[in-house]
């Protein structure tokens, strides 16, 4: 088997040790050694806190307005279609908007990028960052832009999408060649290198505080008393039901952001080869197989069990997994021996699906939109102040007035 298959493997293995889902005396051992690493984690991250919120480590302060949107879990939370609705909505408020991304497990480019200024200077390639999509144009594809980003660049005209570890140099390159005024870091929290006005901070209402525990034996990327630097919480994946005691819990590490209760809705599947579009009862009484690499399979597997479907043929990647035409092919040869009728995967995973390898079975992706349930007077009050400062004021005294604001 190929190095990279075996790894793929062992980091699948390692997520289902890290969240439960496999037992054993080897399960066992890995947990106990992880767990002895999440003591050490915790101190690095609180230090790195402390280093940077006292000053001793600089931030960078850009003069233009930052919005982080983030969580204080590994994976799992919903934030790519938060963010999408964020952009998307500030956008059509007339900001200028660029999403600022890490690019996960995005390959470096074979080829520099061109970019010419707008004062006609060509600057070196390498003090770019990668230029998914510039607002009116997608420059790159999932390979080597990432997931998340690829599918923002592709879902919101209108939005520059760029990627680099260092969002610094993303972002002045946002201000200065785009004319970018508003700048949403995605997965953001840990990123405290840059001085940001909000905080919106995700929290996973089916699985708050992931597996409980801190990284690398649990899904915390942080205490749960970090909830305090959060402006706006947002509960994602909501049923619906009463939250009171969810909300109990967060009210103990942050008790005066407002609470925005929010679910993952599905709203239609789409073809991977003719783009065409069925509504959600096309999924009543279909035998399917279900493809994923995500954080949370559960979570995309019971969605398509709620609309109707009968999963025959569940198959699960690690998250982000690039999957391999080998693969591929071993996947559509079970899926024609079990008379599945179609393929279903998420979006993320849709973008690194081979084209090449659309074979008898049609491949189909479920489409998610956020849908805001409660709290959406605190939205419209956010996007308002972030919308409209007075005019007459300085950039840098709205980012502190709306910080303030947002906190009272």
């Amino acid at each position: 088997m190929p190095v990279k298959e075996t790894l793929s493997e062992f980091e699948h293995w390692l997520s289902d040790v890290i969240f439960g889902r496999v037992r054993g005396f080897r399960a066992l051992i890995t947990r106990i050694l992880l767990r002895a690493l999440s003591g050490l984690y915790r101190s690095i991250i609180q230090l790195r806190k402390f280093l940077y919120f006292t000053e001793i480590k600089p931030r960078h302060y850009l003069g233009t307005l930052v919005i982080s949107v983030g969580n204080i879990t590994v994976g799992g939370t919903g934030k790519t279609p938060v963010v999408e609705l964020l952009a998307r909505t500030l956008r059509d408020k007339h900001r200028n908007v660029a999403i600022l991304s890490r690019g996960y497990k995005s390959k470096n480019l074979s080829q520099p990028q061109k970019w010419t200024s707008p004062n006609g200077d060509k600057p070196d390639p390498s003090t770019l960052p990668k230029i998914v999509a510039t607002g009116k144009a997608v420059l790159l594809d999932s390979t080597y832009a990432g997931d998340e980003p690829f599918m923002l660049a592709m879902n919101l005209d209108g939005v520059a999408v760029l990627v680099d570890r260092k969002r610094a140099k993303s972002a002045r390159f946002a201000i200065t060649d785009l004319g970018s005024d508003t700048l949403i870091l995605d997965d953001g929290m840990q990123y405290l290198g840059m001085a940001r006005a909000l905080d919106l901070v995700l929290v996973d209402a089916t699985a708050p505080f992931g597996t409980g525990a801190m990284l690398p034996a649990g899904t915390l990327r942080e205490p749960k008393k970090n909830l305090a630097r959060a402006n706006y919480i947002i509960l994602t994946k909501s049923d619906g039901s009463n939250h009171d005691d969810l909300i109990k819990k967060i009210r103990r590490y942050n008790p005066i952001a407002p609470i925005i209760t929010t679910n993952h809705k599905p709203k239609y599947l789409e073809n991977l080869v003719t783009q065409e579009r069925r509504p959600l009862d096309y999924l009543q009484g279909k035998h399917i197989a279900a493809l994923s690499g995500i954080a949370v399979p559960e979570s995309f597997e019971n969605s398509l069990r709620k609309l109707g479907a009968e999963i025959v043929f569940p198959k699960r990647f690690s998250d982000h997994h690039r999957f391999t035409r080998r693969e591929i092919l071993a996947f559509q040869n079970r899926c024609i021996e079990r008379d599945v009728r179609m393929i279903v995967t998420t979006e993320k995973d849709a973008v690194r699906y081979p084209r090449i390898l659309l074979g008898d079975v049609p491949v189909w992706f479920l489409r998610i939109e956020i849908e805001i349930l409660h709290g959406r007077e605190h939205w419209d009050h956010m996007i308002e102040h972030v919308c409209q400062p007075p005019a007459s004021e300085p950039l840098g005294t709205a980012i502190l007035r709306h910080r303030h604001a947002f906190r009272g």
